[in-house]
């Protein structure tokens, strides 16, 4: 587990910047509590970014790429991003869940069958991060 602690400050240009570009998260799970007063986590569904409304006192669980292979795509990672705030600064922090570079990472066996496949490759975590620019893409069979 690892921590990141994200501060993103205001900016009027919100033409120009992103506070994270659209990306999906190379770990098991992500635990992240957001700003309760200043919203800029968006969740891409179909072709539209959906804002992500706060609850107060509430965390937010979000499935990463190593749990969407793990599931064999019964469960599925999400693209998102986060955007700026023209008036406010926005502070988030975010706790990410993923296996030591050692552990090999597919499948679970139990969840493949004749009628449900093999949709991912096996790969160690240790290699996951070569595999390109969203990496769950080339482990697809």
């Amino acid at each position: 587990m690892y921590a990141r602690f994200n501060y993103y400050p205001r900016c009027p240009r919100l033409d120009l910047v992103y506070g994270l570009k659209p990306h999906a998260d190379g770990s098991t799970m992500t635990i992240v509590l957001p700003d309760e007063e200043v919203l800029g986590l968006q969740f891409l569904r179909g072709d539209q970014w959906i804002s992500v409304s706060t609850i107060p006192e509430a965390v937010l669980i979000n499935i990463g790429d190593i749990m969407e292979i793990m599931s064999n795509g019964i469960l599925k990672s999400p693209m998102h991003r986060v955007v700026t705030n023209a008036t406010s600064d926005r502070i988030s922090v975010a706790v990410f869940c993923c296996p030591e570079e050692e552990n090999e990472i597919g499948p679970a066996e139990g969840l493949i069958n004749e009628d449900t496949p093999r949709l991912y490759k096996k790969i160690f975590y240790s290699e996951y991060y070569q595999l390109g620019k969203r990496p769950i893409e080339a482990l697809k069979i």
